[in-house]
């Protein structure tokens, strides 16, 4: 057997796309057997360096391929079969499309003698059609392709380099004959990477930058995630560091330029930004610089900010634009660049920083009364240590998440675009394994994990050790606060979260507590750090059911307000 770097001249379809992954920093992948894609199964696992991650079903492999992705940076592959697995995924990758992450779904399908005669086998729809779902796949994913035996290795790296183009989810049909052929091995030789800038447009948004910021005293950045996904906090970091510069992010980039940083302004989301200085600097800011920015109702407190969007400097993932100057082909990590030698051509006077809000005023709570949300958060803050990668769910958890301060070299994996609640159990899955030197710590509730509670089955077992704080609050509370909150499909079933062990890991030593009152609670988080990234912690907060985090309470506010409007 050749190593990954040397194959043979002549491997197999499956190989060949099984040594793109490994060249591309992906060798984890996610999924489950299925009889349409065993053979190609088969052939990917002969490549060194390929890991097989089974998962306990496909929507929770998507979800941990994204989260896989998302850390390295890179497009992470889920091998599904076909019809029923490549349906159950499809949640995941749409969420990936929706938050710009590079995944690879791979469907292993009936053989191409199967396709061309209409056979009519079980997992279709039994009409003789096996493009529905490829079909289907399109209105979700960036390109696709079902690939041939005369063109297969061009289509894998078409689709893969769209892949790395895009930052979008793509999608390989591959026919179970068509797995196996053999093919050359020649095109291993040259790894894939994304075109560069088009250096015209390039050149001509460099002038346009310098003409716009000549004069300007101050320059106003608003980041998103688009950054992260381009591999460009760096630049940012570089552009903020420029005199008379100040930078705010959304709540999905919040941690990617360290909140330390003199330039930092915080964390923006329109009306609901908890410093008003933060929403005055950014929404009366010019000129103000877009970069890698998605302007969503969660991320602008429901459209509640009050910049025009037309008017601002844009730089997004392969174009950018001032004003109404549009150059197509700057990807983003060059904008960013371009906008640091704009600026570092013209001094300017450093800007005073926007003023910290005081820290609330906080009447602690006894030791021994029930747990608050304010009790939580401000437990957790002051817990929380540096370096570690926090994964939030959508709830109550992310609104709790998005209050605190992360401590320097602290990521924040969030969904706030896609917002499947669940996404995150099985995205821990993916951040353990992309980054195993640094611990995880997912915060979730009671709801969103009972739709993917399987997946510790899988964390536990292969020896990763995360942290779950799992937040027991009887229910939907996010939905409580929007509307209705008596309704009776606002409840979720009672589970006793710390037999979870026992049941679904057997043998694995789990370090399980639950508190519901503040004295617990502190005395958890303290073992938990002494177990952290060396066992699996399991930690249960007891919260009522209509106690939330200020910031919840302000999006409910906002939801309502609309409806009345």
């Amino acid at each position: 057997m050749s190593d990954a770097a040397s194959p043979a001249p002549v491997i197999s379809v499956g190989a060949y796309l099984a040594h793109r992954l490994v060249q591309l920093g992906a060798p984890h992948v996610f999924g489950l057997p299925g009889d349409f894609n065993l053979s190609l199964l088969d052939e990917m696992l002969t490549v060194p360096g390929i890991v097989w991650v089974g998962t306990t079903n496909e929507l929770n492999a998507a979800y941990a391929a994204d989260a896989y992705a998302r850390t390295v940076r890179a497009p992470a592959a889920l091998v599904t079969t076909y019809g029923v697995g490549e349906l159950s995924a499809i949640n995941g990758v749409a969420g990936s499309f929706a938050e710009d992450v590079p995944v690879v779904q791979v469907t292993g399908m009936p053989s191409a003698a199967q396709r061309e005669g209409a056979a009519l086998l079980h997992h279709s729809l039994v009409d003789g059609d096996f493009d529905h779902f490829v079909r289907a796949y399109r209105e979700v994913v960036g390109a696709s392709a079902v690939l041939r035996e005369e063109d297969a290795t061009l289509a894998i790296d078409r689709t893969l380099r769209a892949a790395l183009e895009s930052s979008k989810p793509v999608y390989l049909g591959i026919p179970s004959d068509v797995a196996v052929v053999q093919v050359s091995s020649a095109a291993l030789a040259t790894p894939l990477k994304a075109s560069a800038s088009d250096p015209a447009a390039l050149a001509g948004f460099r002038e346009a930058l310098a003409q716009t910021l000549d004069g300007a005293e101050q320059v106003t950045v608003l980041a998103g995630t688009q950054v992260h996904r381009r591999r460009a906090e760096d630049r940012l970091v570089d552009v903020a560091n420029r005199s008379g510069v100040r930078v705010a992010t959304l709540a999905g980039a919040k941690a990617m330029l360290p909140e330390d940083h003199p330039a930092s302004i915080g964390t923006y989301m329109g009306a609901m930004t908890t410093n008003p200085a933060v929403r005055a600097a950014v929404d009366s800011a010019t000129p103000l610089v877009l970069a890698g920015t998605v302007f969503s109702d969660v991320l602008t407190g429901l459209f509640s900010h009050r910049f025009d969007v037309a008017s601002a400097i844009e730089l997004s993932i392969s174009h950018a634009r001032v004003g109404r100057a549009f150059f197509d082909g700057v990807h983003l990590g060059d904008g960013l660049a371009a906008l640091d030698e704009v600026l570092a051509a013209s001094e300017r006077a450093a800007v005073s920083p926007v003023q910290a809000l005081p820290a609330p005023r906080r009447t602690p709570a006894g030791d021994d009364d029930p747990l608050t949300q304010e009790e939580l958060w401000a437990a957790f803050q002051e817990w929380l240590p540096g370096g570690v990668i926090t994964i939030a769910d959508a709830g109550t958890a992310l609104y709790g998440a998005l209050s605190l301060r992360m401590p320097e070299g602290t990521d924040l994996l969030v969904q706030p675009i896609w917002s499947s609640i669940g996404f995150t159990l099985p995205a821990t899955l993916g951040t353990c394994l992309a980054a195993p030197d640094r611990p995880s710590i997912l915060l979730v509730g009671d709801g969103a994990a009972q739709l993917t509670a399987t997946e510790v089955a899988t964390i536990w077992q292969r020896g990763l050790a995360p942290m779950i704080v799992l937040i027991d609050n009887a229910g939907y509370t996010i939905e409580r606060v929007i509307q209705s909150p008596r309704a009776v499909y606002q409840d979720v079933t009672a589970w006793d979260w710390t037999a979870l062990p026992a049941a679904l890991a057997p043998g694995v030593d789990v370090l399980t507590a639950s508190a519901s009152t503040p004295s617990e609670l502190r005395s958890a988080l303290a073992d938990a750090g002494e177990a952290l990234g060396k066992r699996p912690v399991l930690l249960r907060v007891v919260t009522g059911p209509d106690d939330e985090p200020p910031l919840l309470t302000a999006l409910g506010e906002s939801v309502k307000a609309s409806l009345a409007g």
